[in-house]
């Protein structure tokens, strides 16, 4: 706690152990007390801190920022510093002081305080003062990667299995008052009375807690970690996946369930915020897709009992049993008690340390890994010469074998075939055009007159283009919404352009100007060179005084195009 005559700080750490430290003698009491706070955030319970020492090294940090922000005359508190001042502190190093104060701006805001506009942003985003020598984390070796999934995905399994019989037991359970003191009446009281503290259940039951503690109350506990995901199987889904989708820690830490954006029955598109890059976005696997499934169908009661600024976090949970608090971090300390509960050890037989980043990096060495040993299709191994795959490999012996390097020579025909049919472009916007003009199109995607008239009325139009079906299946999933990036309906054969897509024609084609500035030549004509040569054929059909007025309305930014972080040319 902060004191505040003196202004100090006390500590209680979980051995028992007290330290008290002196702040009074500092110049800026406003400022000392809104670090402190700051620092009350990292200290356990709250955060990792844990023993006098390393309190003292952050109170030595919280020292020497007071005195330096008062040497130039700043006297206002932590809500009234600006990005300039901290930057300019944060620069002048040296690299423990700035990661020290860096985690104490963090923490008053975690505590609830306000920060101006940025200053949180600055905090949280990349050191200017670079930690020296600092080397990678290996991957995890394959026997300690293989412990690590197996009982996170034995947890994960067991707790949801477990809460699928405490769903069905709500169905069927009465209040424990009247139906008696049984597992699957407090799962059915809790459905109801939602995450409260253990005093709460015992009001509601009508008896004194001295009585309620006299009773077998475990079967309470059993029924509220079954009803309720709690910190261990938070954890649990967490580091699996981790394991699935290789995210970066920070980014699964900050999930919220807005990211989750759903291309069909079993794709995710996840985006995230790598604090030391900016936003990006990722298509998951297949197993990570399914771990999400469970998990949202897991939370799922609890997101409809908490307050609703609660509910859009991804990783919602209860710290402890008994306890309505929600999870607010998951630091080192937390993994380590919760590595020991689990047995987890490494190849030498001591505690497993478990670092997320390096999660990210195994599930990164593990799919190269895959891609060239124990993968049925994997074809050609990079230490091999030319020389060497061409002999192996490309001399189809089996018929399996025949009929895989078949279907990819078919596909590269079919590929270039199309490009080199011309772009299906109708000058006037009329449905008796289309069908004269293109009547080879019109029996190829058997349209009828109602398919014609939205296909010319707009109807069926996506960006750059009217799409004559969506869910043909012919860059995804058959029967599932096309989940192909604009410029790719430039080669569809299922693509009819008009006047109206001139406007949108000519921001890609703006867009394709921007990447060409900034990429190799080589790069870009391996990208988007087959796009950027079509969309050219496409817009010489047009009449010249429609794109004239059509240029008007482009404004060359990324903005006026539906592209992904990563896509951005900015």
């Amino acid at each position: 706690m902060v004191t505040d005559n003196p202004l100090g700080l006390a500590c209680v750490f979980s051995d028992g152990r007290r330290a008290e430290f002196d702040l009074s003698d500092l110049p800026n009491p406003r400022l000392t007390h809104d670090l402190a706070s700051g620092l009350l955030e990292l200290i356990h319970p709250h955060g990792s801190v844990d023993s006098g020492s390393t309190v003292d090294g952050y109170v030595a940090a919280l020292r020497a920022m007071v005195r330096a922000l008062a040497e130039q005359h700043f006297d206002g508190g932590a809500g009234d510093l600006r990005r300039g001042q901290l930057a300019q502190f944060w620069m002048a190093g040296p690299t423990r002081l700035e990661a020290l104060t860096r985690a104490l701006v963090e923490g008053y805001a975690r505590s609830g305080g306000a920060l101006h506009a940025g200053v949180l942003e600055l905090a949280a985003g990349r050191h200017f003062n670079i930690q020296p020598n600092r080397q990678p984390l290996p991957p995890y070796p394959e026997v300690e990667w293989q412990r690590l999934t197996e009982v996170c995905r034995q947890l994960v399994d067991d707790s949801y299995a477990a809460h699928r019989r405490a769903l069905d037991a709500v169905r069927h359970g009465d209040h424990p008052g009247e139906g008696g003191w049984t597992w699957q009446n407090f799962c059915w009281l809790l459905a109801r009375l939602g995450p409260v503290a253990t005093p709460r259940v015992v009001a509601e039951l009508g008896m004194t807690y001295s009585a309620f503690r006299h009773r077998d109350y475990s079967v309470f506990y059993r029924a509220l970690q079954d009803v309720f995901p709690h910190l261990d199987v938070v954890i649990g889904y967490r580091l699996l996946f981790g394991v699935y989708a290789g995210v970066v820690p920070d980014g699964i830490a900050d999930l919220q369930v807005g990211d989750i954006d759903w291309a069909g029955d079993s794709t995710i598109l996840l985006s995230y915020v790598k604090r030391r890059t900016a936003a990006e976005s990722v298509n998951l696997p297949r197993a990570a897709v399914r771990l999400l499934e469970q998990w949202l169908a897991h939370s799922t009661l609890l997101r409809g009992l908490v307050a609703p600024t609660d509910r859009n976090r991804l990783w919602l949970g209860l710290s402890q049993p008994g306890h309505p608090r929600l999870i607010r971090e998951v630091d080192r300390v937390v993994l380590q008690r919760w590595v020991l509960r689990h047995g987890l050890v490494d190849v030498d037989g001591q505690p497993l340390k478990v670092h997320r980043a390096r999660i990210r990096t195994t599930h990164h060495a593990m799919r190269s890994k895959r891609t060239w040993t124990g993968n049925a299709r994997a074809t050609i191994d990079p230490n091999h010469s030319p020389a060497v795959e061409g002999d192996h490999y490309l001399s189809a012996n089996t018929p399996a074998q025949r009929q895989a390097v078949e279907s990819i020579i078919e596909d590269a025909q079919h590929d270039l075939l199309r490009r080199a049919q011309p772009p299906t472009v109708i000058s006037a916007e009329d449905a008796a055009a289309l069908a004269d003009g293109y009547p080879q199109l019109i029996a190829a995607m058997h349209l009828d007159d109602t398919a014609i008239a939205e296909l010319v009325g707009g109807a069926r139009d996506v960006f750059t283009a009217a799409c004559g079906d969506q869910l043909a299946g012919l860059h995804g999933p058959a029967g599932k919404p096309c989940p192909a990036r604009p410029w790719v309906c430039l080669l569809c054969p299922l693509a009819v352009f008009a006047p109206r897509h001139a406007v949108n024609l000519l921001r890609l084609k703006a867009f394709f100007a921007r990447h060409w500035r900034q990429m190799p030549a080589a790069q870009f004509m391996a990208v988007f060179g087959p796009y950027a040569t079509r969309i050219d054929q496409i817009l010489h059909r047009f009449d010249p005084d429609g794109l004239a007025a059509a240029a008007a309305e482009v404004g060359d930014t990324d903005d006026e195009i539906p592209v992904r972080p990563e896509e951005r040319t900015a």
